[in-house]
């Protein structure tokens, strides 16, 4: 029995790391997106649905993590009616996200930095239409026992990624009808052991 307690004692001084390291799972239905587009005359906001994620920790420390985002579920908040379908509908073609050939966006942590009182700067390599392009953005976390709250805003420059509809990269006399490159996802991700 001091045998198996020494030995167990000594694998835990030699390998430290070994039972430090967690992954919370995100809960797909507590968790949410909501993306904001803006236009010359306005703007749309909507939500997406996440269909898998997770958050990774080194003992107590954020190290990182990865979401995927399904395409097919965005859906417009501020219209309704035919002006509503049209928009979700022409968001999902071709013109925009093309949801039929990529169905899914995605995010993969690359690093972590603390920036103080459980903020980060969060650097990854997000995908979409099949591009992927780094970015980094802030980030917040809220630990409650075996759940973590992570909350972001991560602005975006759908040009990077090939969405050209209307965008005054592509067309530069596009006068009036321009609808700009950047667009907000306010991200909220709930997650637990």
């Amino acid at each position: 029995m001091l045998s198996t307690i020494f030995t167990s004692l000594v694998l835990l001084l030699t390998n430290p790391a070994a039972d430090t390291k967690a992954v919370y799972k995100v809960n797909t239905v507590e968790s949410k997106v909501i993306w904001t587009g803006e236009k010359l005359a306005g703007s749309h906001t909507g939500t997406i649905n996440l269909s898998q994620g997770d958050l990774q920790f080194d003992g107590d420390k954020f190290a990182g993590g990865s979401f995927t985002i399904d395409m097919n579920s965005i859906v417009d908040t501020d219209l309704e009616g035919e002006y509503k379908g049209k928009l979700e509908g022409h968001l999902k073609s071709d013109d925009f996200f093309g949801v039929a050939t990529y169905p899914t966006a995605s995010f993969k942590i690359t690093s972590v930095k603390s920036t103080g009182n459980n903020k980060y700067d969060v650097t990854g390599d997000i995908t979409i239409k099949g591009t992927t392009e780094k970015i980094t953005f802030p980030a917040e976390l809220a630990v409650n026992g075996s759940k973590v709250t992570a909350t972001s805003k991560i602005t975006v420059d759908r040009s990077k990624f090939n969405v050209k509809y209307g965008s005054k990269s592509f067309f530069a006399e596009i006068g009036d009808k321009v609808i700009y490159d950047e667009f907000v996802l306010d991200v909220t991700l709930v997650a637990a052991k």
